[in-house]
């Protein structure tokens, strides 16, 4: 796809494609590919200019003709341009991204691009960079062309290579496409490795070859940097009441687990659900326990880490965030405190301008998504956001969150209490405990537990009982006795808008 792209925009005579990647041998092989009999000069930061087309193979290595060897990019630049040396050749400009900051290259560039323009000069320019700067001054000559991932008949092929190239014993099938799917949204070159890592390890491909590619991929996203892959630790039964949600989850992920089978039937991929509601209540556990549930990675996508400094930046982040849950799918994608993400939406000035055309992006992608990408996002005060996010098509329900009710605080208090003294649990008189904590959100439950169990450790006691956690009870000013007046108010608003109640 990435070499399609760039004979399309080659022929067009664009002056600038800026293919945003890492993986640099995948980008210079499409290049190579896509400009056929064109020359090709390249100049990076280690070996100065060299003519890629230009090659004689030696027993031990590849050599390029070097035609100015160290010469700084300026230099290149400035005789490449002036004398028309760039003449009827593709440019790539490598290690580019930290030269964009130089107003003098900068001005080289515009200079070129307006020569091309002007049918003096037939060039092109293709800027290969892990990051994405596009200075204002070539804005309008720049097409910008993002990494691609490999789709799920390049990566099964890969295997199979593999399995032929190594001689492989018999694969059963299902963990062929086990792998397949384990692999969405890694290389060639780290699938590659993997490959080789499980085939060493045994000898074979085994079942448990998909294990090794989970630390791959949070490496993956780790230097993606957009994204953040969350571990996951809490399950369904980690969560107090909020049944009706719990339920919702649960029918959700017998979808996304059959998704074959469901599709068959006519049943649509899920999109995601909106959760609303006070803080400190379980949303965030929700989504934690729904990935750990439906047996795929959680991925968190922060506003902030896609907010770029130059023009394009934060929206092409934007894109790639989406591009690598979709590649690495089935994935739970996080979005927490939706209403702080989008906050300044409609607004004037470059941040709330930038705000709003990301808003627009996450809106459109909700709507039209295919991928077994599935949403979950958080707020605390819905009523913040536009009408557009909440209309039918964007999620597949929005839940609100309250208080939780007598029952609900009994289930958390013998959860967390369980998780740190189970042997202590039937002691303790959880019913007047619960009398107790009328108002409390499951994080004061939780601090009240946790208060309790420190002050009979640090009075020397053998056992936590009742009383210890009342005393950290009388101590503790809940949610309700510091934020009444607002939680009333929003849970009439979502009464009002007919928004279910989790619980």
């Amino acid at each position: 796809m990435l070499t399609e792209n760039l004979k399309r925009y080659l022929e067009a005579a664009v002056p600038i494609i800026y293919v945003n990647s890492y993986d640099d041998n995948a980008v210079e092989e499409s290049i190579l590919k896509a400009t056929g009999y064109r020359k090709v000069w390249e100049w990076n930061r280690l070996y100065g200019a060299l003519n890629r087309k230009d090659v004689h193979k030696t027993n031990v290595q590849v050599v390029y003709e070097i035609i100015s060897d160290g010469c700084p990019l300026e230099n290149f630049l400035i005789n490449g341009v002036k004398d028309r040396e760039f003449d009827r050749k593709v440019i790539i400009l490598k290690d580019i991204a930290s030269y964009l900051d130089n107003p003098d290259i900068v001005a080289i560039l515009k200079t070129a691009c307006l020569l091309i323009e002007q049918g003096e000069l037939d060039t092109v320019f293709i800027f290969v960079a892990s990051s994405l700067k596009v200075p204002g001054e070539l804005e309008k000559y720049i097409t910008i062309l993002e990494d691609e991932y490999l789709t799920e008949n390049e990566i099964r092929e890969e295997i199979m290579d593999f399995i032929k190239e190594n001689s492989v014993g018999s694969v059963y099938g299902g963990t062929i496409e086990k792998l397949v799917t384990a692999f969405k949204g890694l290389s060639l070159l780290e699938i590659e490795t993997i490959l080789s890592l499980a085939f060493r390890d045994d000898g074979t491909l085994s079942e448990d070859a998909p294990d090794l590619v989970l630390e791959q991929k949070r490496q993956v996203i780790e230097k993606a940097g957009i994204l953040e892959m969350i571990p996951l630790k809490e399950g369904m039964d980690d969560i107090g009441g909020l049944n009706n949600l719990k339920t919702w989850i649960r029918n959700k992920a017998r979808i996304l687990n059959n998704m074959k089978r469901a599709a068959e039937f006519g049943v649509e991929l899920p999109k995601g659900v909106l959760i609303a509601g006070v803080p400190g209540c379980g949303k965030s556990l929700n989504a934690k326990a729904s990935a750990k549930l439906m047996g795929v990675p959680l991925l968190k996508l922060d506003m902030g880490r896609l907010m770029g400094k130059y023009v394009g930046e934060s929206e092409s982040n934007m894109r790639k965030a989406i591009a690598l849950a979709e590649a690495i799918s089935p994935c739970v994608l996080w979005v927490d405190e939706l209403e702080k993400a989008f906050a300044g939406i409609g607004g004037n000035g470059g941040a709330a301008e930038v705000t709003t055309r990301l808003f627009g992006q996450f809106l459109t992608w909700m709507q039209e998504k295919e991928s077994a990408v599935f949403v979950v996002a958080t707020a605390n005060d819905i009523m913040k956001l536009p009408p557009e996010l909440m209309r039918k098509g964007r999620f597949d329900e929005i839940f609100y969150v309250q208080l939780p009710r007598k029952e609900e605080r009994q289930k958390i208090f013998e959860i967390h209490i369980g998780k740190r003294r189970p042997q202590d649990l039937e002691k303790i008189d959880i019913g007047k405990l619960v009398e107790k904590t009328d108002g409390y959100s499951g994080a004061d439950i939780e601090g009240v537990v946790k208060e309790g169990i420190e002050n009979a450790f640090i009075n020397g006691k053998n056992a936590v009982t009742t009383w210890d956690f009342i005393k950290a009870i009388d101590s503790t000013h809940p949610l309700k006795e510091i934020m009444g007046e607002s939680i009333d108010k929003l849970e009439k608003e979502y009464k009002e808008r007919k928004f279910k109640s989790a619980s």
